[in-house]
């Protein structure tokens, strides 16, 4: 069927045809939907239009809820599956995309139809989506006027352009690089590894071993492989990604110019809103009173942590000049270094520990303890996907479906790096038509494949991965809120967001669950207690450094949007805060900020010290599952049931602050990150 007379992106309801949507349907369905949203826009808007949320909604909603679902697959294709056909069609519509979702934000007639709703005819969920509405259309510009009005939507669309360009090359400068190598440079490197590098090489037709900059290939070389030289290459090679000091066959790939650009176009978009930067804007819809709270948490949690990071520093640099002769270490020493320490410290590697997570396993014990904890039923279901390797299940309450989900483990070719929880769509009442729509969920990672006929094998950090996304995945799809503005992680302040992600990882370190996940990939034994002890014993090797590094980041990115002229290089205040935090210094062409995706391409501009601010929450959280602990070591289904209903099916129906008191009957304290983190006072 050729694709004028059929479109995929068209349909109504279901789920997304992963398999049939190619290049040529995007611009065609996508035209069609801004059209008829468009429409629905004029509609509304109009004087004798009721000013009622349900009519609202059943006209508008329901036509760019259309809109949104088929820019997601699109979206999502680009992230996963990316081909230079796709890259173009995605980018030809991304201006017109944001044109539109600009122009909804900031329409004046729009906002006062939802100034005229009344509260009193709302449920509460419906309330705190109106309120969020109406803070948003302040935000979106919608009480702009003028030649202001304008230009704000300019900045709109540039920057959708930019941020998008930032990712591409980010994207590329990763993919393009390759280094092939003998075996006798690999020595020390483990043998998936190096079975993988060889496999890569002979695909490609060469000699040797084919060495790439993906996580899968790039981590346990740092890691393990003996030679400093070796290390050296690729280490350069991965902090000069995408930046001035990459090699001049990645020249085009420079970022620079582009972090300047966003950064500027950020302050003069706040400026445009009347704020005095753009971390103001930022955290106009977060937990976080203001950039100085921010500011505040963030260098107390470092002057907390530095003790403990120049303790750390002071033991690595001891053990490389008495065991390894390196008195002089250099930044692409330290994970090999670390590696070393930890074995002669606990007696085990990494390596060792891995052979026993094999994925399937693995997920197997994940799902456990979810259908355990949360009282569900997760089963493998059917579904169009867009790469083999992708599966779909669908999780389950007494036989009521509750949502669905997608999972896309493995690293490969046009696949963004890094691990994500995005949406479908939104569990909602649907105005329309009066039925229930349940959530669907996508879970990305980046974990290496399998070799040889085995299945993957995963690192415990790879599972700790797994279980921070699945953590959001619950949130998306466990809520019980009807509204889809504030269903699930909608409307949740991005602060708080990260509660349910990191909360999920203790589980990592339970002896109670490991115990069902783990099976030796060659002989089917399960993980010996031995092992997990010793695991457990250096569950808090490095730590300070640790959070010292996320704090360099959020220090960065807030310094960035906040007290940093735009107009000026932005590599000194890199060097600042550098010289503020970090107890490492790296060398001076690492370019960490040019790869920075999260603040220069993803959602958390002004807001990457929100994985540690949600910290402080989820291990908070947890405590509470410490103290009603079971007699065998299992997770109290108790305290279970009062953290889904608090929480996770609270979802955005009520501020972060509110659900967590809920759940734990008081503010939230600091005291039980430390002490996870082997950072207590005491």
């Amino acid at each position: 069927m050729s694709s004028t007379s059929f479109n995929p992106l068209r349909q109504t309801g279901g789920l997304p045809l992963f398999d049939e949507i190619k290049p040529d349907h995007v611009n065609q369905a996508i035209d069609e939907l801004l059209k008829s949203a468009s429409n629905a826009l004029e509609r509304v808007t109009k004087s004798d239009f009721p000013s009622t949320w349900h009519e609202i909604a059943k006209v508008l909603d329901v036509c760019t809820e259309q809109l949104s679902r088929a820019w997601g697959a699109v979206s999502h294709l680009n992230s996963v599956a990316d081909t230079p056909e796709l890259r173009a069609a995605y980018n030809d519509a991304l201006p017109k995309v944001t044109e539109f979702w600009t122009k909804l934000g900031s329409d004046e007639k729009l906002y006062a139809k939802y100034k005229a709703v009344d509260p009193a005819q709302l449920d509460a969920a419906q309330k705190q989506a109106l309120k969020n509405a109406l803070r948003n259309f302040v935000l979106g510009g919608a009480e702009l006027q003028g030649e202001v009005k304008l230009r704000y939507a300019a900045v709109q669309e540039r920057m959708a352009e930019l941020t998008q360009k930032f990712s591409e090359n980010a994207l590329d400068a990763t993919d393009r690089f390759s280094l092939f190598v003998s075996r006798d440079e690999l020595t020390g490197a483990p043998d998936d590894v190096i079975q993988t590098a060889r496999a890569a090489a002979e695909k490609d037709g060469k000699e040797g071993y084919k060495l790439t900059l993906k996580m899968p290939c790039y981590l346990p070389v740092m890691q393990f492989a003996n030679s400093s030289d070796l290390r050296k290459k690729l280490y350069r090679a991965y902090v000069t990604r995408a930046s001035d000091q990459a090699d001049a066959e990645f020249a085009s790939l420079d970022n620079s110019a582009l972090i300047q650009e966003i950064l500027q176009l950020r302050q003069e978009e706040a400026h445009l809103l009347g704020f005095n930067n753009f971390a103001e804007v930022s955290v106009a819809t977060k937990m976080a009173d203001s950039p100085e709270k921010v500011i505040a948490f963030l260098r107390d949690l470092s002057k907390r942590a530095r003790p403990f990071a120049e303790k750390d520093l002071h033991d690595l640099r001891k053990f490389a000049a008495e065991h390894l002769n390196l008195q002089d270490p250099q930044a692409w020493d330290w994970p090999y270094i670390g590696e070393k320490l930890k074995e002669a410290q606990y007696s085990f590697s990494e390596q060792e520990v891995k052979q026993y997570f094999t994925a399937p396993k693995v997920l197997q014990g994940l799902f456990k303890i979810i259908e355990t904890l949360f009282e569900v039923s997760i089963q493998a279901d059917t579904a169009p996907v867009w790469h083999p390797s992708v599966s779909f299940y669908r999780i389950e309450r007494n036989g009521n479906l509750l949502g669905q989900f997608y999972l896309d483990p493995p690293a490969r070719a046009g696949k963004r790096g890094g691990a994500w929880m995005d949406d479908v769509r939104a569990r909602w009442l649907r105005p329309d038509n009066g039925q229930l729509q349940t959530p669907v969920a996508h879970l990305v990672c980046n974990f290496a494949e399998g070799v040889d006929g085995n299945p993957p094998l995963l690192t415990h950090d790879d599972v700790i991965t797994l279980f921070h996304e699945f953590g959001h995945g619950l949130h998306h799809m466990l809520t019980q809120v009807n509204e889809r503005d504030v269903s699930g992680i909608s409307g949740v302040e991005w602060d708080a967001v990260e509660l349910p992600s990191q909360f999920m990882e203790n589980f990592c370190w339970e002896w109670s669950v490991l115990k069902h996940m783990t099976s030796h990939v060659k002989t089917g034994a399960p993980l010996p207690r031995e092992l997990f002890d010793k695991m457990l014993a250096a569950k808090n090797f490095q730590s300070g450094l640790q959070t010292l590094r996320q704090i360099e980041f959020a220090l960065l990115d807030i310094l960035l949007h906040s007290e940093h002229n735009p107009t000026e290089n932005f590599m000194p205040v890199l060097d600042q805060v550098r010289a503020e935090v970090a107890v490492i210094q790296p060398p001076a062409f690492n370019r960490m900020a040019h790869t920075f995706s999260h603040i220069f391409a993803g959602g958390y501009a002004a807001g990457y010290y929100s994985y540690k601010w949600a910290e402080v929450l989820s291990a908070d959280v947890y405590a509470a599952f410490e103290e009603t602990v079971q007699p065998d070591g299992s997770p109290s289904l108790e305290t279970g049931r009062r953290y889904r209903k608090a929480i996770l099916e609270a979802g955005g129906s009520r501020p972060a602050l509110e659900s967590f008191i809920a759940f734990r009957g008081r503010e939230p304290s600091i005291n039980a990150l430390l002490r996870h983190q082997g950072m207590s006072a005491d």
